[in-house]
């Protein structure tokens, strides 16, 4: 920990503490004496460790505090993965939350229901690295695309959507079935966050923060935003220290923020907020960008700013091949727990939304394959259509080494060196990456296919309550009565 950092208290010297740490390559360093002391914490997580809850978990090492979480009201089951994050003295709340599970989408609209919530804020693409990290929990962008959960007695319904350069805002309509209460929801999808790390500068996150404010989903007479990435700790712990922070600024002025102090009383009331250095590293540049044009609201939409603090990060970015680039979903986290949360859950790819591994440990779940391109043409790239259209970039079969290979150093160096040449090492690539295809398309088509059931089940059991149906159910039923009474007058 710096000595400034102990006295930071205006936005000139939170500045000074980034140029300090950045100065020395401190970055690691500053964000593991954060984690140190929030090894102290003694919060417990017994829901989330309860036999019943275990499949609702989207990583093993990350779980909800019991103090904070968030309890639903309805239906058979009570627990979901999310915590509610208070900063009182800025006067902000946040619900930050895994990204869903197929298992636990009807959950995750029901806690936006009943926590009066206006907006949705997503950080993540469904699909990145290989790697599910969010099931397709909102309509398509279609008209009339409706998503119905029976079990929680939900609904909805796709309006409208406004796609900029780096993020989607989607108008979304949630009814309770119960009484045909409903209201609209605000969906904004941030889509340029890329597969590793952060984002090259703060200015496109800040636009972002701005649209947000100026929507009102983060006003006092609204319930919290529920914000989420995949783990619901790295990306989403960004954004809420950040909003926080530059509430601070505005409403004590230049001397009443201590950026570090910030983060650890937001631990206390979800475990590893902002899970990387690099992340770390970010909020810091996006506070002090955000605190030079404050009010945020006000934010010139079309301006890139080019100050001091951004010419240094820009720096950073292009020192090296890629030093801000590092895996971000997700971490390891502080002992006692040290299982890797890369152990990714194929949830979505199970009928039952549940995981192979138990919860002695196995073997980590093989990512997801990269979709194939001669199956699935994509249409864009950050917005959904159909099942196939996942935000997801393909290498060439120029690439030398794809993805998966690219996991074990060692293992790629023997396929090049010991291949007679590059030619058959490329073309063992290539055998790999059909094979790949054709597993990925088979699990495409067998999703697309549960898919199209559940809706054509969904469709029947509401065609049974149509007046129509009714009236023919009574008519063929009191027929049958009728015949059946005449035949035993007649015997």
């Amino acid at each position: 920990m710096t000595s400034s950092e102990e006295t930071d208290s205006s936005v000139k010297n939170v500045e000074t503490v980034f140029h300090e740490i950045n100065s020395q390559n401190n970055w690691a360093s500053f964000y593991q004496g954060i984690r140190s002391e929030c090894e102290t914490f003694e919060f417990t997580c017994n829901e989330s460790k309860k036999p019943q809850n275990r499949n609702l978990n989207r990583y093993r090492d990350v779980a909800p505090y019991d103090h904070t979480r968030i309890i639903l009201k309805r239906g058979v089951c009570d627990y979901i993965h999310a915590n509610l994050i208070r900063v009182d003295h800025a006067e902000r709340q946040y619900i930050l939350t895994q990204g869903p599970l197929p298992n636990t989408v009807s959950h995750f609209w029901l806690m936006v229901w009943e926590q009066n919530s206006r907006a949705v804020l997503m950080l993540n693409k469904i699909i990145e690295k290989n790697q599910i990290k969010c099931h397709q929990y909102f309509p398509f962008d279609d008209v009339n695309s409706t998503l119905t959960f029976d079990d929680v007695s939900i609904k909805v319904e796709y309006i409208s959507k406004k796609e900029l350069s780096d993020y989607i805002t989607r108008t979304l309509r949630i009814t309770d079935l119960e009484n045909n209460d409903s209201r609209e929801i605000l969906h904004f999808h941030y889509t340029t966050w890329p597969d590793f790390g952060v984002p090259q500068r703060p200015t496109a996150f800040l636009r972002f923060l701005a649209d947000i404010r100026k929507s009102g989903a983060l006003d006092q007479n609204v319930g919290p935003p529920v914000v989420h990435c995949s783990a619901g700790i790295g990306r989403s712990g960004t954004l809420c220290l950040v909003d926080a922070c530059l509430v601070l600024i505005e409403k004590y002025g230049l001397n009443a923020l201590n950026v570090r102090n910030e983060l650890l009383e937001m631990r206390r009331s979800r475990m590893g907020l902002i899970q990387t250095p690099e992340q770390l590293c970010f909020s810091y540049a996006a506070i002090i960008q955000g605190a030079k044009q404050l009010p945020l609201e006000n934010m010139d939409m079309n301006n890139e700013t080019t100050d001091e603090i951004i010419t240094t990060y820009d720096e950073m970015n292009n020192k090296s091949n890629h030093p801000l680039e590092k895996d971000d979903e997700p971490p390891p986290l502080p002992p006692p727990r040290g299982e890797s949360l890369t152990r990714s859950m194929m949830a979505d790819l199970s009928p039952d939304g549940s995981t192979d591994n138990d919860e002695t440990g196995g073997p980590p779940d093989k990512p997801l394959p990269s979709e194939p391109p001669n199956y699935v043409e994509l249409t864009d790239e950050n917005s959904f259509t159909s099942l196939s259209n996942y935000a997801y970039k393909y290498k060439t079969d120029d690439d030398v080494l794809d993805d998966e290979s690219l996991s074990n150093d060692a293992e790629n160096s023997v396929l090049i060196n010991n291949s007679p040449s590059n030619s058959d090492a490329k073309g063992e690539v290539r055998r790999r990456k059909m094979e790949k295809n054709e597993r990925l398309a088979t699990q495409i088509r067998e999703m697309k296919r549960r898919r199209k059931e559940m809706e054509e089940w969904q469709k029947f059991k509401r065609s049974l309550f149509t007046p129509l149906n009714i009236s023919l159910g009574i008519g063929i039923g009191g027929g049958i009565i009728a015949i059946c009474y005449y035949l035993y007058m007649r015997s």
